[in-house]
């Protein structure tokens, strides 16, 4: 029988009693430092039963606690109920750090135990999945508490989880030239180069999505990210890729061998990093874990990985790839689209139901392999929600009314799709009218937006917020990240968000546009379409960029207040949805090609 999470504290404490250990703290990443990781390695979401992407749990001999941000607020809430753990709101006035509440909890328990105990200051993290930034900046907050120290060198789940995935091991494809666009030999030199301005003679490669891109392969091993678990060991004369070599047929090691590239095992790149024999090596201390930085025994060059921007601007075949995507998934949504209202009036449609039909249209398009990431469908109050997933217990059956947000994306193999479409299912009320519109203008003025070369997204942000920061409103998501090329449909470095970024855009970056407002137990709002920068214009005063919108699929036009509108607003919305009708109508017949007429007339 499966343990409820009280038990696997239990269990947990039991150890941490054993170890000496006062509190554990348990990120949400895994050796590679990845925001979406493999069944193996989600051990804060099985010692606490939430199941977002991000958050941090500590548990303590008398207290447990779970940090995580505003998307996850609401679901937190109602997946902790019946735990010991209490949610922590991060962002939020009055929420305690992590090491402060350590520090409370930990000297707490010492005064309520008898004068002759003696505390415990020792608190845990598996340094195998922390980052070298993370512990460093842990061991100096913990020091500010108390002299609290911290251990770096267990990992209580191998005892305590007894049912622990194993590690995954899907074979490893390659991806085509056609949609890569470049070699791998060409990327690597290129690394090499990068490397060179930095003065460093090698590197390791620890994020997986800048392994699979560099080396021109893709994987199954995390779900809806086509990436594979494995470091890749890059110096002046050679690189190595550590991987299971299970996951490798003969037809992928000889691709790898003609292009420069030895395979090991990935349990030996600790002993690799401990006989690299140059001068130096570059290591991203936000990206390599603990463990393996600290196997390494020759000078140390801390930069960023040159790869995130190397990746981010995309090459002609890459762009293609994604213009490609974008009519296929485009055909998709329409089809959906048309479907949805007619079928949701007949009654017997959930917020699963429609997001598994989305799914299933998306799954007959060519080159589809998969979705980009879990399907949020969230009628009405769910919808504000921001990273709402609908289980068994909260599906929601949907009326003719009202506002259903639907955020959804899927992997081709060309291309990596995000949208979000809010849709009137019927009737909607004055206030669901008003913040409709307030987020479509802060949309529209984003993507009309042009600006220098090397605008960083903090700088651009404020186009989509300003009309609604009029009505003292706001969201606290951010407004805008990178997709990648049949990659992860979250990739950087370039991000569009009010906290401070400092990567400037430049030509070939995509990028998100997705506003929303959130009304908690009402209803949300958030209206996404993919981006590319691409060339504006030259002047005496620099380069610039505008924006070009990607994504191919009609806006619902049945919940704007029309009044609120500019009439550049209004013309870029017949503009945009003129090129939808042009572009997907040859794709398109029937019922399915009268409903995109309708829907992309213009206002």
């Amino acid at each position: 029988m499966e343990q409820t999470i009280n038990e696997k504290i239990s269990a947990l404490r039991e150890l941490m009693r054993r170890e000496g250990i006062g509190a554990f703290i348990f990120p949400s990443t895994d050796p590679h430092n990845s925001e979406y990781v493999a069944d193996h390695w989600k051990g804060r979401e099985w010692i606490t039963g939430f199941h977002g992407s991000a958050g941090t749990a500590v548990v303590t001999m008398d207290a447990a606690a779970l940090w995580t941000d505003s998307r996850y607020f609401i679901a937190a809430a109602e997946q902790l109920k019946g735990t010991e753990f209490v949610l922590m709101k991060e962002r939020i006035a009055g929420t305690p750090t992590i090491t402060e509440w350590i520090g409370e909890m930990l000297s707490r328990r010492s005064e309520e135990r008898t004068l002759n105990a003696q505390r415990s200051t020792e608190v845990a993290i598996d340094g195998s999945i922390a980052s070298e930034t993370t512990v460093e900046q842990l061991k100096a907050d913990l020091r500010k508490e108390g002299g609290l120290t911290l251990r770096t060198n267990i990992d209580p789940l191998r005892t305590i989880w007894t049912d622990r995935p194993p590690l995954p091991t899907a074979p490893i494809e390659i991806h085509p030239m056609k949609y890569a666009g470049k070699s791998a030999r060409d990327k690597i030199t290129e690394i090499r180069a990068a490397l060179r301005r930095e003065h460093a003679d090698g590197m390791l490669v620890a994020a997986l999505d800048d392994i699979a891109w560099t080396l021109n392969l893709r994987g199954n091993d995390v779900h809806c990210n086509p990436v594979f678990v494995a470091y890749l060991l890059i110096d002046s004369k050679k690189a190595t890729l550590f991987t299971d070599r299970r996951k490798l047929s003969d037809a992928v090691e000889e691709y790898l061998g003609a292009e420069g590239v030895t395979v090991d095992d990935y349990e030996n790149t600790g002993q690799a990093l401990k006989d690299y024999f140059e001068y130096n090596i570059l290591i991203s201390p936000d990206e390599v874990n603990h463990t393996l930085y600290s196997k390494v025994e020759r000078d140390i060059v801390r930069r960023a990985s040159p790869i995130p921007y190397l990746k981010a601007i995309k090459n002609e075949a890459e762009i293609e790839g994604f213009r490609q995507a974008m009519i296929r998934d485009g055909v998709a949504m329409v089809k959906f689209l048309h479907w949805l209202k007619p079928a949701v009036k007949n009654g017997g449609q959930t917020e699963r139901s429609v997001s598994e039909r989305l799914t299933s249209l998306r799954a007959e398009q060519p080159l589809f392999r998969g979705i980009s990431f879990d399907t949020i469908a969230g009628y009405e109050a769910h919808g504000a929600i921001v990273h709402y997933e609908a289980t068994e217990a909260t599906d929601s059956p949907l009326k003719a009314e009202g506002l259903l947000l639907i955020d959804s994306g899927a992997q081709y193999q060309d291309g990596t799709t995000d949208i979000t479409r809010t849709v009137a299912l019927g009737t909607v009320g004055e206030e669901q009218r008003h913040i409709y519109t307030l987020v479509l203008k802060g949309h529209i003025q984003l993507a009309m937006l042009c600006f220098p070369d090397g605008a960083s997204g903090t700088q651009l942000d404020v186009l989509a917020r300003k009309d609604m920061w009029a009505e003292g409103l706001n969201f606290l998501h951010g407004t805008g990240h990178g997709v990648g090329s049949y990659l992860c449909v979250h990739e950087g470095p370039q991000q569009i968000r009010m906290e401070y970024r400092p990567a400037g855009f430049h030509a070939g970056m995509t990028v998100t546009n997705e506003p929303g407002i959130y009304l908690e137990g009402r209803f949300g709002v958030r209206i996404e379409n993919l981006m590319i920068a691409a060339p504006y214009k030259a002047t005496p005063f620099g380069n610039f960029l505008r924006f070009e919108t990607l994504t191919l699929c009609p806006i619902d036009t049945a919940p704007i207040d029309v009044t609120m509108l500019t009439d550049k607003e209004k013309e870029w919305l017949n503009n945009y949805h003129a090129t939808v009708f042009t572009v997907l109508s040859p794709h398109l017949d029937g019922g399915d090609l009268e409903w995109l007429r309708e829907a992309t007339q213009p206002l």
